[in-house]
C-alpha cells in the first residue's frame, strides 16, 4: 500500500466531499466539515503550504475513513 504523503488541502477537501462529508463553516483558515454519524467535526486547514501527514491520519481517523477507501477517493480527485 502507499504511503500518505502530505497533499494540497483541496485535493484533502474533495476526498472527503466525495466521502459523504460538508462543509459547514470556516474560521480563520480552518475549514470545518461534518457528516451524519460521525460526532466530531474534520478541520483542513487551508494554507499555501500541503497538509502533513499527521493532519490527514487524524482526520482518516476522525471520519472511520480505512486506508485504502482513502487512496481510492484520492484517485478520483
Amino acid at each position: 500500500m502507499p504511503r500518505i504523503t502530505p497533499v494540497h488541502w483541496k485535493k484533502l477537501e474533495c476526498v472527503f466531499l466525495r466521502y459523504g462529508f460538508e462543509f459547514v463553516r470556516q474560521v480563520g483558515s480552518h475549514r470545518h466539515y461534518i457528516k451524519e454519524g460521525i460526532n466530531r467535526p474534520l478541520v483542513i486547514p487551508a494554507h499555501p503550504k500541503p497538509v502533513k501527514v499527521f493532519v490527514i491520519q487524524n482526520n482518516l481517523r476522525t471520519a472511520n475513513m480505512e486506508r485504502d477507501e482513502y487512496f481510492k477517493y484520492l484517485a478520483d480527485c
